[in-house]
């Protein structure tokens, strides 16, 4: 399979979010945060301790999500000249190829050590934090689902 893609800018963000929220230490960091805000609350409401320490943690709280939904997508998206590029990327049986106007790159299977699928982009890893995306927007129905096929059967699913 080939074909070639480009980036839309709010999809690619969108992407990154998936990913940084799949981290597996955001999702604690996430919890326990909430978690803390809750007892906070409650205890507060109970009138067991007084109103700093619930707004504490309702601060944080926000400032968490408006880091890891816009802050931090964003500065990625600025930093990588990757997402301005044209591609065009193939699925071999031994390797997956990828060229753009920079030249052109080839990954075996074995790099990969998992993918996951988000509503537009595949997501392909080279580690739990370097990873690929492939657009589905140049994508048929089939075509993705014979993608899936491919990914499932030289990557384990994530």
């Amino acid at each position: 399979m080939r074909f070639n893609f480009h980036y839309t800018k709010q999809k690619v963000l969108q992407a990154l979010r998936y990913h940084f929220i799949a981290q597996k230490e955001i999702r604690i960091m996430f919890i326990v945060i909430i978690l803390f805000d809750i007892i906070a609350g409650a205890l507060y409401f109970s009138g067991k301790i007084r109103p700093e320490p619930f707004l504490t943690g309702a601060f944080i709280w926000f400032i968490f999500i408006l880091s890891f939904w816009f802050f931090m997508p964003l500065a990625v998206y600025k930093k990588s000249a990757t997402f301005k590029e044209r591609f065009t990327i193939a699925f071999q049986q031994g390797y997956v190829s990828l060229e753009s106007d920079q030249g052109r790159v080839e990954w075996e299977w074995s790099r990969f050590i998992k993918y996951f699928e988000s509503p537009n982009f595949f997501h392909l890893y080279f580690s739990q934090k370097a990873f690929f995306l492939v657009p589905k927007d140049d994508l048929t129905k089939d075509n993705q689902h014979e993608l899936r096929k491919i990914l499932n059967s030289h990557i384990k699913q994530g």
